[in-house]
């Protein structure tokens, strides 16, 4: 039996300042019906453009929470949910169709499908990666040793970027985004990747973050990372908010909803 839609999250202390509002929340794309994006343009002229089909798909519907500096919010739901598309709203790359986003500083979104450069090695990788973050480049030579450990990828760091797995990307990814501290740091299923031991790293990782007063959002399908790293859930389900609160409770209704007895 689905689980009712309700609200739990505790109140905030008086002295939490909020650091990420999002304020009635629609995203909506309009796409063909073989699932292409549709993109200014592509829908006239063309050989077969009479039988393409734009379909509207409303993949984030009227959602509003706010988020509190040193706060640990997992993001979970069912595949399709809309919660990447939620996310990438929180970081600026998605536009928003209705309502609107703010945020104390600009958040960082690390995902799996984060671009490095496929015929660089994963040293200069590191390098562009720091640049890109506002580091110097004394800075990045001096955190490059411990990014790489980090990723687990001493004997692998001087090779290209294309020959590694895409586990071995994802994990340099994060690597490099955990070597300094963020405002707001948006990790998509980055921790999805790797062995248990790189994933305690990470999780250490990210609660030391969370304590240095960053806020850090994790979207993920593995329940007990979200358990074991977050202060607070948000479930998201077609596109609406169903429940945010205390991880455990909000956890529960979502594995009663979908109908699983276990937290991974």
């Amino acid at each position: 039996m689905a689980a009712k839609t309700k609200q739990t999250r505790p109140k905030p202390a008086p002295k939490q300042k909020p650091v990420v509002v999002v304020d009635d929340v629609h995203i909506t794309y309009k796409v063909f019906a073989s699932g292409r994006r549709a993109t200014r343009g592509s829908a006239g002229g063309g050989l077969f453009s009479k039988k393409m089909n734009l379909r509207e798909v409303h993949a984030v519907k009227g959602v509003s929470f706010t988020i509190f500096e040193g706060e640990s919010v997992g993001i979970i739901g069912t595949n399709g949910s809309g919660k990447s598309s939620l996310m990438r709203a929180i970081a600026g790359l998605t536009p928003v169709t209705q309502g609107a986003v703010y945020s104390s500083a600009r958040p960082t979104l690390l995902g799996v499908g984060a671009v490095l450069m496929p015929n660089l090695s994963g040293e200069k990788n590191i390098m562009l990666g720091g640049l890109a973050m506002g580091f110097n480049r004394k800075d990045i030579a001096a955190s490059a040793e411990e990014i790489t450990k980090f990723a687990g990828l001493e004997e692998f760091i001087d090779l290209p970027m294309r020959t590694y797995s895409s586990g071995m990307s994802a994990r340099l990814r994060f690597a490099i985004a955990a070597s300094r501290d963020h405002d707001i740091l948006i990790i998509d299923e980055a921790l999805a990747v790797g062995d248990q031991e790189f994933r305690n790293r990470s999780e250490a990782r990210m609660r030391e973050m969370r304590d240095n007063a960053g806020t850090v959002f994790l979207v993920s399908h593995s329940m007990k990372s979200i358990l074991d790293t977050c202060t607070r859930v948000i479930w998201i389900e077609k596109g609406e908010l169903k429940m945010d609160g205390k991880p455990k409770a909000v956890v529960d209704a979502y594995n009663e909803f979908v109908g699983s007895d276990t937290i991974d």
